[in-house]
């Protein structure tokens, strides 16, 4: 097993490398820069801040110069955020999209309950109507209409409500599908019925025999299920205003701020690759039929 985590993070520096590589020439490739909206910025300034920041440097020079303060750890100043690194800004705002993505994550995985058929009904909605439709529907209907939560925000604990069932209706059917299904297959095998021939109540059957092997599926499609609800609330943050990582993400991007579009991209990918590193372990366990390759 170590061998094969040693393997898997050996093979995350030429994937990371690559993503970094790609990100940064695309993104100085696209029209404008982080200080073409600045007002009132005479020709004399825009000269100093270039020079500040570099940019009066070839485009190779400006990359190897970021990619060696990469390295470090240090992912270099925000453009748009005056006096934050890239680095506080990661650290201050991805606990948030982490949380949004926990309680999406629990309307997700509550099955045959009230929340469990609200969320899958919202899933069958979803599947054809993309979160960031969705999103405004939910804050129409109960926010705007009926008064009972916020329109925005991430100050009180209601305010977590929409933003989540947005964001993990999707999931829930698909992951209520392969629960059934998982566990009915289980519970069709063999030695299953050689359990309950002995004697073995139900409650022990399904927690002992066969809970492990059928969580398999869930498992496998909670690996990309869960780092989709980190990495995929771009949309549902900016609709809520939700101060995360992805919030934050969209606005590098419409500002051009080049360091803080790249930190958000590099580090959601090797939120990624670890997260599903650590899914594969997790499955070799539940299920020892599968190997580490």
């Amino acid at each position: 097993m170590l061998r094969f985590i040693a393997r898997r993070l050996i093979q995350m520096v030429p994937v990371l490398f690559v993503i970094a590589t790609l990100t940064f020439f695309m993104i100085h490739l696209a029209p404008g820069g982080p200080f073409d909206t600045e007002r009132n910025t005479t020709p004399e300034i825009q000269k100093s801040l270039d020079r500040y920041y570099g940019f009066n440097l070839p485009v190779y020079q400006q990359y190897f110069r970021w990619l060696g303060n990469a390295l470090h750890g240090d992912l270099g100043p925000s453009f748009r955020y005056a006096n934050r690194t890239v680095n506080e800004l990661i650290a201050e705002s991805f606990p948030i999209s982490a949380e949004l993505a926990f309680w999406a994550l629990l309307i997700a995985l509550r099955p045959n309950s009230a929340t469990d058929y609200v969320a899958s009904s919202f899933a069958m909605v979803g599947i054809s109507i993309p979160n960031f439709v969705l999103g405004p529907l939910l804050v129409l209907i109960f926010a705007l209409k009926l008064n009972w939560l916020h329109v925005s925000g991430w100050e009180y604990p209601t305010d977590r409500i929409l933003p989540a069932v947005t964001l993990g209706a999707l999931y829930a059917a698909y992951i209520a599908r392969l629960t059934r299904g998982g566990m009915l297959e289980i519970l069709s095998q063999d030695f299953i019925r050689t359990a309950r021939a002995k004697g073995a109540s139900n409650s022990r059957v399904i927690l002992k025999h066969a809970l492990r092997g059928g969580l398999v599926p869930v498992v496998n499609y909670l690996g990309p299920a869960a780092a989709a609800l980190v990495t995929g609330s771009f949309a549902v943050e900016t609709i809520f205003q939700i101060p995360g990582l992805g919030r934050n993400f969209v606005n590098a991007a419409f500002n051009r701020d080049y360091t803080m579009v790249l930190g958000a991209v590099l580090f959601y990918a090797s939120f990624i690759i670890v997260f599903n590193l650590i899914v594969d372990v997790v499955l070799v366990w539940m299920d020892p039929k599968q190997k580490f390759e």
